[in-house]
């Protein structure tokens, strides 16, 4: 399993854990993990979200069309993993 991979996987199992249901897509340079975020949501989860889209590469959260929240987290393939590498977040509402 690449790094990549197992980073996106990590994260989907930590979305997992905090109550949500993660979905996993693979585009050509990244994977996309998305989830609905129901109104709601523990304090705990929330935290626990803020956290897994912290560590992706980059994320987002929209209104989705069901009146709900998506939010989504994306992981590069082919990007080196740092601490000091640039991440692109976009925050939708």
């Amino acid at each position: 399993m690449s790094l990549p991979q197992g980073r996106a996987d990590q994260l989907a199992t930590r979305l997992s854990a905090a109550g949500f249901t993660p979905r996993m897509t693979d585009h050509d340079d990244h994977t996309r993990i998305e989830m609905e975020v129901a109104d709601s949501v523990s304090a705990g989860s929330w935290q626990e979200l803020l956290a897994v889209l912290e560590a992706a590469d980059w994320f987002g959260l929209a209104v989705s069309s069901a009146g709900g929240r998506l939010a989504w987290a994306a992981i590069r393939r082919n990007a080196p993993v740092t601490d000091d590498a640039v991440r692109g977040h976009t925050h939708q509402l």
